[in-house]
């Protein structure tokens, strides 16, 4: 009988229901189901499933029985638009909290669509955007917006999620204006079918048939952008990225040409550039490049633009975004989702969305009193840079602009006419006593120039007023001229109290090189304030001073120190951690989800280039010294700002190594920009740092943590290999970084003392200014190389090094390209002289 009961459920099985072909395919978009994610669950062939979905043929048993109990159950989490409110909820009544927490359909409606809000919840970032509009679209839905060959079998959109876990870490698209977020990933099948993928697995189709219908699509139904930031401000455009499938159905390059490359754009008269002119679109200077704002004169006050980004293109640069370009469109909207809803939505570069951040958290106007017809005029807005550019004073501005046309040819400024402050860029020799430590161990403070942002006091939109023997005031943001080589670190004043030092293992704070200054030279405030600090009279010679001045980087900062601390509370890595757990959470974070893990690089290089914008220097062949470059047309170019915030990077780094000297004896052996090397007898950062049995370290130095400001650990090398990296990269006399190295413990390329520019938002090791490290001819190790044969180490000597015993290394110098703030004397003199 057992035998007969078989037969019969084979038999059912073999005609178990299915949906139509179209129905199927919804339903697995709806949940956001891939075709491979299905093949591999019912083990046949990827080209099996997409045949069921297109009709082509049927399945069979026994695969036709899990496949039609995998339709049923999505059916039940998302019911067709037809079976209207009652049937979905008793579906949801049917599913409990499964169909509570799943994404709704949106279904197109004539005239005006009102979408089921999304359940999924909000991360803590998208609070600050304030609450969502509720205002019905400005225009309808067309009621033809299905794919063709489905249009009466399925609803034109459809959301659906990834996975829930990885979902609910970035934002769920808010009901309303916008209710499908701030961008849709676009992308194409073989069938040159369009499907949308955006924030929180939302999945959309896409009737557009060529570019033009596409922007208008975007304005017009897609229900993308994002809430302005500051109620001054503007909502943000619609963002659109094209997928290499996407740019061959819209009639785009799968990648640019090398002659399109080098101009960053589409050629002129290409057929896409016809298309958009014919339909009344226009382009900024910049053409259809990369990141491309496609705009129509505005309608009042409704602006009509969208974004274009196609990674293809080189669009998400590696060293901002990383593998992000390769991953497939629901990864990337997923990762550049995240981005949008906790920072922004991207505008460019990282550097430039950075630059955008300031000016929409701080917009540069309001809507001013009615006159007296009622009508609302722009104002000034105080705290904000205002809309006009302002020239720096003589000594912020970079070399060749407009304001030292009248220097000679060929002149070179020295430190007291030009103002100079960059990041460190400083090391030293071991001591014996370092030698006979075992390990190399490098702390990295997290965010080191956001940090240095909050608070910082910055002048606002009034020009720099020059001011003859003034009296330093620290609250005033400027430069100042001042004399501070009389500061002796050797005797300094930490927490009110005078302490001794050895100055000869400690950077300068006044100079990026660590050299300890000779005369005058321009300062930032902070600089100033901060021999003020170590307990120094300081006697200003003259400045250039901003007397209107505010915090205006305050929200710039907060913004982005909660999205990074957010993303990196979404990898495991907490605020509240104690040192020893935090180190363990640290501990291969980037593998917990590596989609997360580029959010963070983003968010990063977010904050190095956006402070490194601020005085973008002038690019293209064209361009001469003494000639305006396009950049200097904004209000945001402002060169005493990047220095300000350097300033206090460098200041604040300084405070922490000299807390810790005094605290423990501990002197850093090298110093790369927010990276700090200390020898140590163990490999990890609590080697370093002197943590008490409750959690607590010495006021002022380093923390451990993931906030901004603290640290982490960036590696941990052996003594011995330092020795070997300075031995190898000192043959010309200068002492190499350790800590560009420390990381990864990689030097195959020759270090010759030149720095990265953090601050032009480039990474480290990457882009850096030239320079070499010498000392003097007569310091016992210059003679090396030709004259100095290899033999075993003289009687007294450390093995590790071949050094006297007991011998203290001179300080070294740096000699840079760049001016630093010891030149001879003859570059000192006077313009003209």
């Amino acid at each position: 009988m057992s035998e007969l009961f078989d037969a019969v459920d084979a038999l059912i099985a073999s005609r178990s229901p299915l949906p139509p072909p179209a129905e199927r395919k919804r339903l697995r978009q709806a949940r956001a189901l891939t075709l491979d994610e299905v093949a591999a669950a019912l083990d046949v062939r990827r080209a099996t499933v997409g045949g069921w979905e297109s009709g082509r043929t049927e399945p069979r048993p026994p695969e036709r029985e899990a496949y039609a109990r995998l339709l049923k159950q999505l059916a039940r989490l998302y019911p067709p638009p037809e079976a209207g409110p009652a049937a979905e909820g008793a579906a949801s009544e049917a599913t409990g909290s499964a169909a509570a927490a799943a994404p709704q359909t949106f279904t197109v409606a004539a005239p005006v669509q009102t979408p089921a809000p999304d359940t999924a919840p909000q991360p803590a970032a998208t609070a600050e955007a304030g609450a969502s509009r509720s205002a019905p679209l400005a225009a309808a839905p067309a009621p033809g917006a299905a794919r063709p060959r489905s249009r009466a079998a399925r609803p034109p959109q459809t959301s659906g999620r990834i996975d829930a876990g990885k979902a609910a870490a970035g934002a769920s698209a808010s009901a309303g204006v916008y209710a499908h977020g701030p961008l849709l990933v676009i992308d194409a099948d073989d069938d040159r079918n369009v499907t949308g993928y955006g924030i929180g697995g939302l999945i959309l189709d896409v009737p557009a048939k060529s570019l033009p219908s596409l922007l208008e699509w975007a304005l017009a139904e897609g229900q993308l952008g994002a809430e302005r930031l500051h109620g001054s401000g503007k909502d943000a455009d619609p963002l659109l990225v094209l997928t290499e499938a996407a740019c061959e159905r819209y009639g785009l390059p799968a990648a640019l040409s090398q002659s399109e490359r080098s101009t960053g754009r589409l050629g002129d008269g290409h057929k896409a550039l016809k298309q958009l002119e014919r339909a009344d679109w226009q382009l900024t200077q910049r053409g259809l490049g990369p990141w491309a704002r496609i705009y129509r004169p505005a309608q009042g006050s409704r602006r009509r633009c969208v974004q274009l980004c196609i990674p293809s293109w080189h669009a998400l640069d590696d060293r901002a975004w990383g593998h992000a370009a390769r991953l497939g469109p629901a990864e990337l909207a997923r990762v550049l989702g995240i981005y949008a809803t906790r920072v922004t939505t991207p505008v460019g570069s990282t550097a430039v969305t950075g630059l955008h951040l300031m000016t929409a958290l701080n917009p540069p106007t309001r809507a001013g009193a009615p006159d007296e017809a009622g009508k609302r005029h722009s104002e000034h807005r105080p705290g904000s840079l205002g809309t006009e550019p302002i020239d720096p004073a003589p000594c912020e501005a970079p070399d060749g602009h407009p304001v030292l046309a009248d220097l000679p040819r060929f002149h070179v400024r020295g430190p007291g006419e030009r103002l100079f402050e960059e990041a460190y860029d400083w090391a030293r020799d071991l001591t014996d006593a370092e030698c006979m430590r075992r390990y190399l161990v490098g702390l990295d403070v997290n965010l080191a120039f956001g940090a240095a942002a909050n608070g910082a006091v910055v002048g606002l939109a009034s020009p720099p007023v020059h001011v003859s023997d003034p009296i330093f005031d620290a609250a005033v943001p400027g430069s100042w001229l001042v004399d501070l080589s009389h500061v002796d670190l050797s005797r300094v004043k930490v927490a009110k109290q005078w302490h001794r030092l050895d100055a000869g293992l400690l950077p300068s704070p006044f100079t990026p090189t660590g050299e300890r200054p000779t005369g005058p030279a321009w300062y930032a405030t902070p600089t100033v304030a901060y021999a003020v600090e170590l307990g120094y009279d300081v006697a200003p010679l003259e400045a250039w001073v901003r007397p209107e001045s505010g915090r205006y980087l305050d929200s710039w900062y907060k913004r982005l120190r909660n999205a990074y601390v957010d993303t990196m509370a979404d990898l495991g890595v907490g605020e509240k951690l104690g040192p020893a757990e935090f180190l363990a959470a640290m501990d291969g974070y980037r593998a917990r989800d590596p989609e997360m893990a580029l959010v963070v690089d983003a968010i990063k290089m977010t904050v190095k280039g956006g402070i490194g914008k601020v005085r973008e220097k002038a690019r293209g062949g064209g361009w001469k010294p003494g000639q305006p470059w396009p950049a200097l047309a904004r209000p945001t170019w402002r060169p005493d700002i990047r220095a300000t915030v350097i300033s206090r990077a460098r200041i604040n780094m300084h405070r922490k190594m000299l807390h810790l000297a005094v605290a423990t004896g501990r002197y850093p052996v090298a110093v790369l920009s927010d990276c700090a090397v200390y020898a140590a007898d163990g490999p990890s950062p609590l080697d370093v740092l002197p943590y008490g049995a409750d959690g607590t370290t010495v006021p002022g130095s380093f923390r451990l943590g993931v906030s901004p400001g603290m640290v982490k650990h960036e590696g941990t090398q052996s003594v011995l290999w330092g020795a070997n990296v300075l031995e190898q990269l000192d043959a010309d006399g200068h002492v190499a970084n350790l800590a560009r190295y420390i990381k990864t413990g990689e030097h195959a390329a020759k270090d010759t003392g030149e720095q990265e520019s953090h601050a032009d938002g480039h990474g480290r090791g990457r882009t850096r200014q030239g320079g070499t490290r010498g000392v003097h001819p007569s310091h016992p190790q210059v003679r090396r190389g030709a004259d100095a044969l290899p033999g075993p180490p003289a009687p007294g000597q450390h093995p590790a090094r071949g050094r006297t015993a007991g011998h203290q290394p001179a300080h070294r110098r740096t000699v840079r390209e760049e001016p630093d703030q010891n030149p001879p004397a003859a570059a000192r003199r006077p313009a003209g002289t």
